[in-house]
């Protein structure tokens, strides 16, 4: 059962995500001209009911409807005072579906409906097509990606555009590690659309749901903190857009909280698959290993230590030994020196100040990670250290990684997503020592009361 603050914990999480992505749930979509829009596929129901167009209205509705579910959650709590856990968590389910599911489904949908570069995202699209790649042996650094479909995209009505290949840089780069299109040459084998990788970002998104029950705690607020993590609006806006940083972002979470239960091999193994599959997760490894040793020695640290470089080098080496150049070129070079500078960083700032005369110039993102993100992260690390808490190491990563992606040559709003996930972390490890502190002061006195009756008999 779930009773008093833990239920309403959970009630007001399921509120406040239905609340806060309702206004702006579908927003900021890709406008594509495809013409006459044919349902069909597994999706064509859903496509005929949007009118074969990216039909806001259709996926507030469902959101609404999973609003009016947690209002009757909430009533039954006012009148009984607590929850049967079984029945809160299904419908906890339920609404997470409701406000992640119908814009993936829609959007895949209308993809199956008419052409495989409208209703994606280049980013997604580009993965898919890493994927296949790996299927037939192909390196995907240093590949020509102009005449994969790709090229199609950036019309946004299926033409190619003239000059498109001087213009969009991404035609000759891949610019992620590889563990996003290993993943995606394995998920790639389903059949349409199921085969669209968004449907693997939002099983991951749902996925973070039941993650946090790997954290010591109480049910409540963990459960309450998993709502937030599996459907804050910027997770939901990255399901059905094509930003792929949930598989990243779920394996993180994981190797923080096997950390947390002293799991410390498990933990190296998923954050080596994190980094592989995102290249922001690396922020987080140095605070997780400062996390072991609050809790191990340092010879025993040897031991994750090698299960997280086996699992990073087991990803990279295939394609180091394929193509070093062609690696550092697409992820390294290409992401901190070639991209268009936008978003609202430190990049763009000197850009409005006329500091910087282009958007496609030199911008000192190198010099500025040694000079300032480095030290400053160094800082973090040696007050966690010295820190008796877990969970300052979750606080350490959280501002160590949004200080890197505000110097970032690009700064995509979906970045947000990193420094939201490692506060949420925090307040997971914050909840899981307020439990443990109680018990090991419980277990020092029943010590000290054994001790006691041993000397006086």
């Amino acid at each position: 059962m779930l009773s008093g603050s833990d239920a309403w914990l959970l009630v007001g999480a399921l509120g406040a995500v239905v609340v806060l992505n309702l206004p702006v749930l579908g927003l900021d979509g890709w406008v594509f001209r495809t013409g006459h829009v044919h349902a069909a596929g597994m999706f064509a129901s859903l496509v005929s009911a949007a009118h074969g167009r990216w039909d806001l209205g259709l996926m507030r509705s469902i959101a609404m409807l999973a609003g009016v579910l947690v209002a009757g959650l909430a009533a039954v709590l006012l009148a009984a005072g607590r929850l049967r856990l079984r029945w809160a968590v299904a419908c906890a389910a339920v609404v997470l579906c409701a406000l992640l599911l119908p814009g993936v489904a829609l959007q895949a949908g209308l993809r199956q409906s008419t052409a495989p570069w409208f209703y994606t995202n280049d980013s997604t699209y580009q993965i898919e097509i890493a994927g296949k790649l790996l299927q037939h042996g192909s390196n995907l650094y240093g590949h020509d990606y102009a005449s994969s479909g790709l090229e199609r995209f950036y019309s946004l009505d299926g033409s190619v555009k003239p000059g498109v290949e001087k213009q969009q840089v991404a035609l000759h780069h891949f610019a992620y590690f590889p563990g996003a299109a290993i993943v995606a040459a394995a998920w790639g084998a389903l059949p349409k659309p199921l085969s669209d990788f968004r449907f693997l970002v939002v099983l991951c998104a749902l996925a973070m749901f039941p993650a946090v029950l790997l954290f010591p705690g109480r049910l409540g607020p963990r459960l309450a903190l998993g709502v937030l993590l599996a459907a804050n609006p910027l997770i939901v806006h990255a399901a059905w857009f094509g930003t792929a940083d949930a598989l990243s972002l779920l394996l993180v979470v994981c190797a923080f909280g096997l950390a947390a239960r002293s799991r410390f091999s498990g933990a190296a193994a998923l954050l080596g698959g994190a980094v592989l599959c995102k290249q922001f997760a690396l922020v987080a490894a140095p605070f997780l290993f400062v996390i072991f040793l609050r809790k191990m020695e340092w010879r025993r640290l040897k031991v994750p230590l090698i299960v997280f470089a086996a699992v990073v080098l087991a990803g990279l080496v295939p394609f180091l030994v394929a193509g070093p150049g062609a690696l550092w070129t697409d992820t390294v070079k290409y992401g901190t020196g070639t991209y268009r500078i936008i978003g609202y960083g430190f990049s763009a700032l000197l850009l409005r100040a006329h500091v910087i005369s282009s958007r496609t110039g030199y911008y000192p993102f190198i010099p500025l990670a040694l000079l300032v993100w480095l030290p400053l992260t160094a800082w973090l690390l040696w007050l966690q250290r010295r820190s008796r808490s877990l969970w300052n190491g979750a606080v350490g990563f959280t501002l160590s990684v949004f200080l890197l992606l505000f110097l970032a040559r690009v700064f995509q709003t979906s970045y947000l997503i990193w420094p939201l996930a490692g506060g949420l972390i925090a307040l997971l490890l914050k909840g899981a020592e307020e439990v443990e502190e109680p018990d090991n002061a419980a277990a020092a006195t029943a010590k000290r009361a054994s001790s006691s009756e041993a000397g006086a008999s």
